[in-house]
């Protein structure tokens, strides 16, 4: 399981990039999440911040705020991971 969690962490575009941006307050968060959008593991990463309930800096492309806001909304949710690789697998149906 910590394998499997930690994978994703060596193809992160954040990988060996200045930390402090992922960890700063607004004008540079939106530096970090422009990061996050070109990151191939964004679900995986975002999914580790909801299920772990990780407080601090921008993961996954959501600041702090906005993962506290979207677990408010979705209280039902028991795996994030699972929740987030079942709305990607639907969005591709979609748009076939």
């Amino acid at each position: 399981m910590e394998n499997e969690r930690s994978n994703w962490r060596a193809v992160a575009a954040c990988r060996g990039a200045d930390a402090e941006p992922m960890f700063a307050e607004s004008a540079q968060q939106k530096r970090a999440k422009v990061v996050c959008n070109q990151c191939p593991v964004r679900l995986a990463c975002l999914a580790e911040a909801l299920d772990e309930r990780v407080e601090f800096g921008v993961w996954g492309g959501m600041t702090e705020r906005e993962r506290r806001a979207l677990r408010r909304r979705r209280p039902d949710v028991t795996s994030w991971k699972h929740a987030l690789e079942r709305a990607r697998s639907a969005r591709s149906v979609q748009s076939r």
